[in-house]
């Protein structure tokens, strides 16, 4: 059990303890109806990904491709945090919520007046959680629990020192708090919490450091943890369904949690999971990615080092997995596989329905998988100059490896594509249901690895190779330019409809729209809108810095808005932010990034946008102190 802390007082964790035991068994439905309820609104962006598919799709279509050039800045919010900004905000009935990285500021703004903040939290924490940070100090953003009657809505938030803790949405007072995470070992909160049901999804941090990951289920009422599912060890703590992989047996089924390490390593293998979560209320299984083995170094832990890596479908309510995929086993150059899992529902090419997740994986292959038993559909690479894997064998769903782009001892491995980074990381990508178009946001970066050894010391980094970054192929290596790409991708065709180069990567993900046109933000600061067809570059916007989260869209009066963070950093920023010159620092990004510094520096907030400027102010006595002028005689 974690520890449960009172924000104010003893009776507070009573309080919600005798909420949840009044709520009833039918009150977890309730709650997550609401949710879905609200996600169907354009009024509201309630959770990441806009809905439980975890598709950034907006039905809104005010905006649109004749008229996307009109799009003028309505309102913008300052942060006061010079960090990378990762995510997006939540509105959810006419209230902004606003989320910061570390020290994890949260605001409310009401969308009628929004220069007066209703509310902020202004956590106290740890300042040595910074140092055990991999990637700067980022954070994911924000949940909404709409309450169950009983208890009222609340705001889930994470902190870097590894704490939770759930907020009056009304009044931003704390409700609860818990250390879900221990940083004396390295591990961290940069997730986003994920509501379903009664229930709050935790994720962990710290891989970087040998901590063992796992995922945490608590009840939102109360902060009583339910259960906690590790990606290493033995079968109940990594809690394996009876009927685990039974319609893949080849995935492999029990006992590989340990059986494929050597000796305890298991102990200190990696696998957190810091990125996103998608949800099926029809199988009632929630998805989402395990992340990199511990350490870095290949050599120090023979196997295949299960279950990191791993696409897994598990069980809301029990915890109990149902199926796991493991997309590189015995991984060797940091393919941290927690990227977006986006759900749709299409007609494979015999023409039969499908209920399908896509993924887009940091080791340069898009996955898409049937959600419901976790058979490989397909699996393709996300641009051409992928080259440590040949192809994926869709039986064994293996990867092919090419020998040439290891990363043993002794040897230091050259162009391989692609780097550590991925082709893709942690941006929130979207899919078009009418196009049948998933967006990506796109790196394009290689690079140099040679390992080394190194001990284990607890709460220290424990990564055991040096890289260097460079633009992929297809960028300007003189340069360093051509680190990005963005793409429309056809899951069921295996092709790509649209493809664009990008002077960045495009790291922080995409936003789809019914009216034709789909959003993202840059690196060097620009907020882009492209036809979804063609991906014609419509419209673009200078932002105050460069963007690492992802843009939203709502709708307010009748009118209709496109929000987006601005705010670099993250892994891409570390070298700017923390004002870095080793091309191997920030392991490997610094070098990558070089020149990023000459098109934007450090900032952190939030801008809006609509048609024409349109918005809350347009009438400029709304938020006045005094529209009484009195005029001086004589």
């Amino acid at each position: 059990m974690s520890r449960l802390h009172s924000s104010a007082s003893a009776l507070t964790v009573v309080a919600a303890l005798a909420a949840a035991v009044s709520l009833g068994a039918t009150a977890p439905a309730v709650a997550n109806d609401k949710l879905v309820e609200l996600s169907k609104n354009t009024d509201n962006w309630p959770m990441t990904g806009k809905n439980y598919s975890a598709n950034n799709y907006s039905e809104a279509n005010q905006i649109t491709k004749q008229n996307v050039k009109q799009l003028r800045p309505a309102w913008s919010f300052s942060t006061g945090v010079l960090s990378g900004h990762e995510g997006t905000p939540l509105v959810v009935d006419n209230v902004m919520y606003i989320h910061s990285p570390f020290p994890n500021t949260t605001f409310a703004v009401g969308l009628d007046d929004p220069g007066k903040i209703l509310w902020q939290h202004k956590p106290k924490q740890n300042p040595t959680a910074r140092a055990v940070a991999c990637c700067d100090v980022v954070n994911r953003g924000l949940a909404y629990w709409p309450g169950n009657g009983t208890v009222g809505p609340l705001i889930i938030k994470t902190q870097l020192d590894g704490h939770v803790v759930a907020l009056n949405a009304k009044t931003g007072e704390e409700y609860w708090k818990l250390e879900n995470s221990d940083i004396k070992v390295g591990s961290t909160l940069t997730i986003a919490p994920y509501v379903v049901k009664d229930t709050v999804l935790i994720g962990s941090s710290g891989a970087e450091l040998g901590v063992r990951g796992y995922v945490t289920a608590y009840d939102i009422a109360t902060g009583a943890q339910k259960w906690r599912a590790y990606a290493t060890g033995p079968d109940d703590q990594v809690m394996l369904g009876a009927d685990f992989n039974s319609a893949n047996p080849h995935y492999g089924q029990k006992g590989l949690g340990q059986a494929t390490w050597e000796g305890e390593a298991w102990k200190i293998g990696g696998g957190t999971n810091w990125g996103w979560y998608a949800f099926d209320p029809g199988t009632n299984l929630f998805y989402y990615g395990s992340g990199n083995p511990a350490p870095w170094n290949e050599t120090m832990r023979p196997g295949d080092n299960k279950w990191t890596m791993t696409i897994w479908g598990r069980d809301i309510d029990t915890g109990e997995a149902k199926f796991g995929y493991q997309k590189t086993p015995h991984d060797e150059w940091d393919y941290a596989g927690v990227n977006v899992m986006m759900l749709s529902e299409q007609q494979d090419k015999t023409g039969k329905m499908r209920k399908l997740l896509t993924h887009p994986d940091r080791n340069g292959i898009v996955y898409t998988l049937d959600r419901e038993n976790g058979d490989l559909i397909s699996a393709d690479k996300i641009d051409d100059t992928v080259n440590w894997v040949k192809q994926v064998d869709l039986k064994t769903g293996l990867p092919q490896r090419d020998p040439e782009y290891a990363t043993r001892m002794d040897h230091k491995g050259r162009d391989i594509c692609p780097s550590a980074m991925g082709y893709h990381n942690q941006g929130h990508d979207s899919y078009d249901p009418e196009r049948k178009s998933f967006f990506m946001g796109i790196n394009h970066i290689c690079m140099d690895w040679e390992p080394f050894m190194l001990p284990y010391r607890a709460g220290q980094f424990f990564v055991g190779a040096t890289l260097w970054m460079y633009p992929g192929p297809k960028g300007d290596r003189q340069t360093y330019e051509g680190l990005g790409q963005v793409k429309a991708y056809d899951a069921i065709n295996n092709k790509y409809k649209w493809q664009v180069m990008e002077r960045f990567s495009a790291w922080g993900g995409t936003l789809a729209t019914a009216g034709g046109v789909m959003f993202y933000g840059t690196l060097d600061g620009f907020i882009k809108a492209r036809d979804s067809d063609t991906g014609e570059l419509l419209w673009k916007f200078k932002l105050p810095s460069g963007v690492i989260g992802h843009p939203m869209t709502y709708t307010h009066k009748g009118k209709q808005y496109v929000a987006i963070y601005y705010g670099v950093g993250g892994w891409p920023g570390v070298g700017l932010v923390f004002d870095l010159n080793d091309p191997t620092a920030g392991l490997g990004s610094v070098g990558a990034f070089k020149q990023l510094q000459h098109y934007t520096q450090m900032g952190g907030g939030v801008m809006v946008f609509s048609l024409n400027g349109d918005g809350p102010y347009d009438d400029p006595n709304v938020g006045e102190y005094s529209t009484n002028v009195i005029q001086s005689g004589g």
